[in-house]
């Protein structure tokens, strides 16, 4: 993924009205990502801790979702599967509830999908996060294979939510 700038991100939400895109908290340590290995840009947001965000690239275009997902320690001790890079942890994936975008998320349909609780899902493919013993299953796939796999799980989601 390309480095994205603050306007960037707020231009590209698109299941949240444009002043809640404007007072959403973008992270400050853009300038530190590793932009060449994501695969989207996800965060949690710190003074909210019940909302999430991902940042996507999809037909050349940039979208954005902002997500809901359960209290801190929801799930906690529970074995769980990631739906978007197949990762396994003990506690660490929550259900993310996005809004659908346009006319039926305003009347309250929404889309969800178990993810990597810290939407760090393009580093546990590519082994620079660890999710702890037994997080990543004995596949025969390349790493190649595996972010491909990934990136359509992710735009499989977002097409349920944009749909």
């Amino acid at each position: 993924m390309k480095p994205l700038t603050e306007q960037e991100i707020r231009a590209a939400f698109v299941n949240c009205t444009k002043g809640e895109a404007k007072r959403l908290t973008v992270p400050r340590d853009l300038a530190d990502r590793p932009w060449e290995d994501l695969d989207y840009l996800g965060w949690r947001d710190p003074q909210s801790p019940g909302r999430a965000y991902l940042v996507t690239e999809a037909g050349g275009r940039l979208g954005a979702l902002a997500l809901r997902r359960p209290a801190a320690g929801a799930g906690q001790g529970r074995r769980s599967l990631c739906r978007i890079c197949l990762t396994a942890h003990d506690g660490g994936v929550s259900l993310m509830v996005a809004p659908k975008a346009g006319k039926a998320g305003q009347q309250g349909n929404s889309v969800g999908v178990y993810m990597c609780d810290d939407l760090a899902c393009s580093l546990y493919v590519r082994g620079m996060k660890e999710a702890g013993p037994g997080a990543r299953l004995p596949e025969t796939l390349t790493l190649e294979e595996k972010i491909e796999r990934t990136v359509a799980n992710l735009a499989a989601f977002v097409a349920k939510v944009t749909a």
